[in-house]
């Protein structure tokens, strides 16, 4: 069954995205505050939505998903920033069922696509996704700027 997220959640959505950091090697990287997590999902002016996926009543997987917009195709469209299974629970369909869910989303709210990053090494997790027939944009680089290197662009002057 797959569900949206509900403030009550929260606890568990967090519990997923470490268990999703550990998975990915970057638990190191994990420095979220839950009081932030919560306002920016559940908050006045959501940042961002997810969908849970249950197996028997348990919570074993969640989505977590954001608008973007694509000038070139002037639609807005979805960025799949986390798709996570418990590993005891891959192989029953759980994944799938999220990233068709928020591909339902997508066509619902009329988004022109729908785009996420897996790291390359995730060979199981690219398999999984060029089966149902997405495609890896290899000749576009992922870019970012965080902590005190954003900082630093911010306070650039704009000259």
């Amino acid at each position: 069954m797959i569900r949206p997220a509900t403030p009550d959640d929260l606890p568990t959505i967090c519990r997923l995205i470490r268990a999703l950091a550990e998975y990915e090697r970057l638990s190191h990287a994990v420095v979220f505050d839950e009081f932030h997590v919560r306002e920016h999902l559940f908050g006045p002016r959501p940042f961002a939505e997810v969908l849970l996926a249950e197996d028997d009543g348990i919570v074993v997987g969640f989505a977590l998903f954001f608008h973007n917009y694509s000038t070139f195709v002037g639609k807005p469209g979805l960025y799949l920033e986390d798709l996570f299974v418990e590993p005891e629970f891959r192989g029953r369909g759980h994944g799938k069922a999220l990233l068709i869910a928020v591909a339902r989303l997508a066509v619902e709210r009329g988004c022109g696509r729908m785009e996420w990053s897996v790291l390359n090494w995730n060979e199981p997790a690219i398999q999984f996704y060029r089966s149902l027939g997405a495609i890896a944009m290899d000749e576009w680089s992922v870019y970012r700027l965080t902590g005190g290197g954003l900082r630093h662009v911010a306070d650039m002057d704009g000259d």
